[in-house]
């Protein structure tokens, strides 16, 4: 087992700790179909990084933690993400197992080949071996526990060190079909994101779990969080905040009106953009604005990521 533990002294500690599976992304180079197509790109693709890079983006020490397998694939997605800004110093490389993969295959949907990855490998025993002293904040997603029983496990131990540093906690429900029921998801993401600060859930998202339509009835399952964020897709971006002490404050704002050109990784996107304005202090308003601004800058590109957007955090 190799890491890049052995540099942790090299510069500044994170203040912002993004945990979960990043895999090699392979699509065609001219949007052809897989089956038919002869060129192809290689990219990194996955949730909690794809994050990681607008937060670093816009000027927040950002590290992603994961594990990647020791092979080529690991170490193109390592690389990539580190020349984006992402501190990976803290990304496991295992030489026992595969880094994930999934296939694009534009108009067709994704394909998935991610069981027994590195990532896969990660548990709550990898947590003390992490840089939560001195983050500000942590984010991880409903994706990391279908990974496995093990990193099932690693959520509730991430959340613990965090409380135990002083870092807020968000959690993006992120609720992937291809990888368990919508039974088994249900009944595992609902207590994990009831103990962050922020969730961050669609509403198509939380009605094909749990049979919800507003975004009241979504918050109301997570009644120990501190703000709900519920995405209503086009429509709109509801934020629910009970951390005033009194009663509940809900804030609405319509979504931009966008040409699409690819929905994957907006959602992402907007978490980005959501956070980015709440570590600087914006109010509620301005919170989901920004959240709507990158996802808008993402459904406008083909890519997941979609880099050069808008101005730095304000120190």
């Amino acid at each position: 087992m190799t890491d890049q533990r052995a540099a942790e002294g090299d510069g500044p500690r994170p203040e912002v700790l993004c945990i979960g599976e990043t895999m090699a992304m392979v699509t065609t180079a001219d949007a052809a179909p897989v089956a038919t197509a002869e060129t192809f790109t290689i990219t990194a693709g996955g949730a909690e990084s794809n994050l990681a890079q607008y937060l670093a983006e816009m000027g927040l020490a950002t590290a992603w933690i994961s594990a990647l397998g020791a092979d080529p694939l690991g170490e193109r997605i390592r690389a990539a993400l580190a020349a984006t800004g992402i501190d990976t110093r803290w990304v496991r490389r295992e030489p026992g197992a595969n880094t994930g993969l999934y296939v694009k295959d534009p108009g067709s949907g994704v394909y998935y080949y991610r069981r027994g990855s590195a990532a896969s490998r990660l548990g709550p025993e990898d947590v003390a071996a992490w840089p939560f002293d001195g983050a500000r904040w942590v984010h991880v997603s409903g994706i990391t526990p279908a990974l496995s029983e093990t990193c099932r496990e690693l959520l509730p131990a991430v959340v613990d060190a965090a409380r135990g540093a002083g870092a807020g906690v968000s959690f993006d429900v992120n609720y992937r079909p291809a990888l368990w029921t919508a039974t088994e998801a249900a009944a595992t993401l609902q207590p994990l994101a009831n103990t962050a600060d922020v969730v961050l859930v669609g509403r198509d998202e939380a009605e094909a779990l749990w049979g919800t339509r507003t975004a009241e009835d979504v918050a109301a399952l997570f009644p120990d969080a501190g703000r709900v964020v519920v995405k209503d897709g086009d429509v709109e971006a509801v934020e629910i905040d009970r951390t005033g002490g009194g009663d509940e404050v809900v804030t609405r704002v319509p979504a931009r009106t966008v040409d699409v050109v690819e929905p994957v990784g907006a959602g992402d996107a907007f978490g980005a953009g959501y956070l980015i304005a709440l570590l600087r202090g914006d109010g509620a308003t301005d919170r989901l604005a920004m959240g709507h601004s990158l996802a808008a800058w993402v459904l406008g590109s083909p890519h997941d990521n979609r880099p050069g957007h808008g101005p730095r955090v304000r120190a």
